[in-house]
């Protein structure tokens, strides 16, 4: 059984200090290698839905304020 790789127990060769701080531009350069993230904090769909609803509350607003 594999284990995954992690920068909790790694020492960076440039400043000497934990990769999981990210002291420097190397560890923070390992450490995204070895943690990617998507760069969107919500996923798509999650952002269809708001924009949605915003959309039905605008035109249930619109449609009290017209009556």
């Amino acid at each position: 059984m594999a284990s995954a790789m992690s920068c909790e127990h790694l020492i960076c060769a440039a400043c000497a200090g934990p990769v999981d701080e990210g002291r420097c531009p190397s560890c923070r350069a390992a450490r995204a290698h070895l943690h990617p993230h998507s760069g969107t904090a919500f996923p798509p769909a999650a952002i269809v839905a708001i924009v949605a609803m915003v959309a039905l509350i605008l035109l249930l607003i619109s449609g009290h304020l017209g009556a």
